[in-house]
């Protein structure tokens, strides 16, 4: 899974609204069908007058890092006590970073993770800037600091990482009492759709963004087909010519890359070698160009790669790709994506049959960024359990795709047992996918199901769902716009 740390998004066609628009808070198992909690009960957002500080500490086990000033909001840095295993609460624990952008305890709250780290600047979701509401943002567990140590890799998989969501929501939800909401993109928004499956009673609705579904890992001719037919003819041709030279012009271009690795400190013992980690660079080129730029950044791309200089061929992969991530040094942070990708959450393997005669590697699998000391075995159930459960369970849950997104080519569908669930695509949009980018028709419908979850509809949307919109307004520094990704929001990799 792909190049992290760049990129201006953009956002794609509605390729269906799934689901009964009329069930109300149904059950999250087909067995509870009317369970669905509400979040509004005993416990929730009276008035005190203790700080809002002093009842967040007062919580067995959460210690304040640090809090930062914003207008409007009281932002938390946090660290909370958590089991090293949900199943074994004795065995030892660690400390689990986690934000909170407090407003008011009356109002609704959303859980937000990227899947990844979380970052320590005051930002909202866009589900957050619709319901006005809180937010609390939790650290992936593994990805430091947020790791055990020793660390137990055994102890990193989907269902822990939704106990650690459901221990934070316990905990807080005797403060913030009102509705909740879980959301999160790409490896995010999976994590949302994990923690609804093994927790269903916990939230009143789920917005995913841009997460893949790789129900059967070694069946990946949905990203085969995507690769043959996005964008245009003509971009596609250019960005492939990029590669080709790329690979053909290896012997030079590995030269300054060896270059750049001695005067940055770079090694390459995870991959094994520089030239494993040129090429897995050069192979992401096309996959990262379409997640992260918009059709019209074609033009950026060499025209003529055959005429191009090196350093043209050199400046464009390495804006796009990043010749660093494949260093050890770069591959670090991300060892505990790579590991799920490896155990659970499977991974893609194109096939690029322009590099058939360059490529020595092909697309190499998760195994060969985890270092070999960190034994690893793939679950094949895994992803299956969670594909079957959406298609029957789904309860208040909603997908945003990019129509140009890699990783939306195996998108979550729903079933014939969801309700009140929907699934949108943004026209034109890759890995940045928001509601706000839909078609104004869809973007009202999925603004106003957001809103009616979180219990904050106002009258006028509840008798006309088209009038729907945020409730806060946009702001600039806590918000992103349409498409766009912040460098310290991780995404998916290969």
């Amino acid at each position: 899974m792909r190049k992290a740390l760049t990129g201006v998004l953009s956002l794609a066609v509605l390729i269906g609204t799934a689901g009964a628009t009329g069930a109300s808070a149904g059950a999250a198992t087909a067995a509870e069908p009317t369970a669905k909690q509400s979040s509004g009960a005993a416990g929730s957002g009276e008035a005190s007058s203790e700080d809002i500080k002093d009842r967040i500490l007062a919580i067995p086990g959460m210690s304040l890092i640090e809090e930062k000033p914003y207008e409007g909001y009281r932002y938390f840095v946090l660290d909370y006590t958590q089991p090293v295993d949900h199943r074994h609460p004795s065995r030892g624990t660690f400390q689990q970073r986690l934000t909170l952008l407090h407003k008011d305890v009356n109002r609704p709250t959303v859980f937000f993770t990227s899947g990844y780290n979380v970052s320590t600047n005051p930002r909202r979701s866009e589900p957050t800037q619709i319901i006005d509401g809180n937010q609390v943002s939790l650290e992936y567990r593994f990805f430091t600091p947020s790791r055990p140590a020793p660390a137990d890799w055994s102890k990193l998989d989907i269902r822990q990482g939704a106990g650690d969501q459901h221990r934070v929501f316990t905990a807080l939800k005797k403060i913030y009492g009102k509705k909740w909401l879980a959301t999160g993109g790409s490896k995010g928004g999976m994590t949302a759709t994990y923690y609804e499956r093994f927790y269903p009673k916990d939230m009143d609705g789920v917005v995913a963004y841009v997460a893949p579904n790789d129900v059967v890992n070694n069946a990946d001719s949905a990203y085969d087909r995507f690769f043959r037919t996005v964008g245009t003819k003509e971009c596609r041709d250019k960005l492939a010519g990029v590669q080709r030279e790329a690979l053909i012009r290896r012997a030079p271009l590995q030269k300054k890359y060896k270059e750049q690795a001695a005067a940055n400190g770079w090694t390459f013992n995870t991959t094994g070698s520089l030239d494993r980690a040129y090429e897995a660079t050069v192979l992401d080129y096309g996959w990262a160009f379409w997640q992260y730029s918009l059709l019209a950044d074609c033009a950026d791309i060499p025209a003529d790669a055959k005429k191009a200089t090196d350093d043209d061929i050199w400046d464009s992969v390495d804006a796009i790709s990043g010749f660093s991530f494949y260093a050890d040094q770069g591959l670090e942070p991300y060892t505990p994506y790579y590991y799920q990708a490896g155990t659970e959450l499977g991974s893609p393997d194109i096939k690029q049959p322009w590099l058939r005669k360059l490529s020595r590697y092909g697309y190499q699998p998760p195994r060969n960024f985890v270092p070999r000391s960190i034994p690893m075995k793939f679950d094949r159930g895994a992803m299956r359990d969670i594909d079957r459960w959406v298609k029957r369970n789904a309860r208040q849950m909603m997908y945003v795709n990019g129509e140009n997104d890699p990783w939306s080519a195996e998108p979550f569908r729903l079933g014939r047992g969801s309700k009140d669930s929907y699934v949108f695509t943004v026209p034109g949009g890759n890995h940045g996918a928001r509601v706000s980018g839909l078609p104004e028709a869809q973007r009202a419908k999925a603004t106003a199901a957001i809103l009616r979850w979180a219990g904050v509809a106002p009258a006028a949307v509840e008798a006309d769902p088209a009038k729907a919109k945020p409730l806060a307004k946009f702001n600039k520094k806590l918000d992103r716009r349409n498409g766009e990704i912040e460098r310290d929001e991780a995404v998916l990799r290969r």
